[in-house]
């Protein structure tokens, strides 16, 4: 069964965070908080964790994943970034939000669309996830932790304890942090495109009335 440890939302105990930091290091997958839902996470440069990842979520190397990065200046250098587009990211970020974008030489190839060689790129708004970034040192490779077949993603620890033994080591429990993904915007097009309706707002981007 994988361990649960119990984090303060707003004040994670730094040894907690640094426990996952290094079981992330040594090639664990973990579950963790963030301000739209759970997520699955791993290490950016362990293809084994990314492929158990895959295998959980049943979705094949098309499936965009999210680099959750700490700030704008890493998804600055994970992406490539136009004067325009990094207005809109200063201006909703961190947020519950997933942005499209095209990845730089910094990411593996197996981390990218195969075709598009975009790439999903997020910082979020929850102090555990922005913890644990912080004991990394790096971005994370994520993906919603939502399970064939389920229409909501898990949000309780137990749960995801139960629907995940043996397959995950660790999850930060930082108490119910909703069911609601993240809003995905495509800004590899010029003007944004909405790709998936969640948590975020859709203003800063023009596309309420879609």
């Amino acid at each position: 069964m994988p361990q649960i440890i119990a984090v303060n939302p707003e004040n994670p105990q730094r040894r907690h965070l640094a426990r996952a930091a290094e079981l992330l290091c040594d090639g664990a997958v973990l579950a963790v908080p963030t301000d739209s839902c759970y997520a699955l996470a791993c290490h950016l440069g362990d293809k084994a964790a990314l492929d158990r990842i895959r295998a959980i979520r049943q979705m094949d190397e098309r499936h965009h994943l999210t680099l959750m990065c700490r700030d704008l200046s890493e998804i600055a250098k994970y992406a490539r970034v136009d004067n325009s587009q990094y207005r809109l990211l200063k201006a909703t970020t961190p947020g519950s939000y997933v942005f499209i974008l095209e990845g730089t030489k910094e990411l593996p190839r197996r981390v990218m669309h195969p075709k598009r060689k975009t790439i999903g790129l997020r910082v979020p708004d929850h102090a555990v996830a922005l913890g644990l970034l912080e004991a990394v040192g790096e971005p994370l490779l994520t993906t919603t932790l939502q399970l064939p077949g389920d229409e909501d993603p898990l949000t309780e620890g137990w749960a995801i304890q139960d629907a995940l033994a043996g397959r995950i080591e660790l999850i930060l429990d930082a108490g119910q942090c909703g069911t609601e993904p993240t809003t995905v915007i495509d800004l590899t097009t010029g003007a944004p495109v909405l790709v998936r309706r969640g948590r975020g707002p859709l203003a800063p981007f023009g596309l309420d009335a879609e």
